[in-house]
């Protein structure tokens, strides 16, 4: 009988280890579905933040294009605004492929900041043009710039709040050992 014992006893070990080792797999990959789902969500957040990028590069364009040739003691203004322009869509461009990667995001972070402050300078000095603000196009495209401008932040939010909630699940234990294994690496917000 005791030989019995030692036997089942022996096959009891087995299935708890067995049991551990499915849940610690199905976790594993519950985990790594997880991070993935929420890595997808800053992809999906940046796609539409960059069509709000270049909604607001589209209208940068054409305003430069309607105002610069009236003020052309102002060339500073525009040249700012269009070395900030190039530099946004070049880090557009590399943050495209991975959203979630710090250093393209980085990047975009500070050119999006020139950018804004380039063109907060351009819409300023058209406030102070009431001649070239009467004009039905330069209104329109300053009032859209406006509008664009509105729909970036609220999609720069939306990104922000992607990537905190991405960062947080990445830092819970025991997650973070998983994300170490698997190279998962935190995100920038903008």
């Amino acid at each position: 009988m005791t030989g019995g014992f030692h036997w089942l006893n022996w096959l009891n070990w087995q299935t708890a280890g067995l049991l551990v080792a499915a849940l610690l797999f199905f976790w594993g990959v519950g985990a790594y579905n997880r991070l993935m789902a929420l890595r997808n969500a800053i992809g999906d957040a940046f796609a539409q933040l960059g069509g709000h990028l270049k909604d607001r590069g589209e209208a940068c364009d054409k305003l430069l294009a309607a105002v610069a040739p009236r003020l052309p003691s102002e060339q500073a203004t525009f040249d700012a605004l269009a070395s900030a322009q190039a530099e946004s869509q070049a880090a557009i461009q590399a943050s495209r492929a991975k959203p979630w990667a710090p250093d393209p995001a980085g990047s975009l972070a500070v050119a999006s900041a020139l950018h804004t402050a380039a063109l907060t300078r351009l819409l300023s000095l058209l406030d102070h043009q009431a001649e070239l603000r009467s004009e039905a196009e330069i209104d329109a495209l300053v009032n859209e710039l406006k509008l664009i401008e509105r729909q970036r932040a609220f999609a720069r939010q939306v990104f922000n709040q992607a990537v905190a909630q991405y960062n947080e699940a990445l830092n819970q234990f025991p997650t973070r050992v998983l994300a170490n294994l698997y190279g998962f690496k935190e995100a920038r917000s903008l």
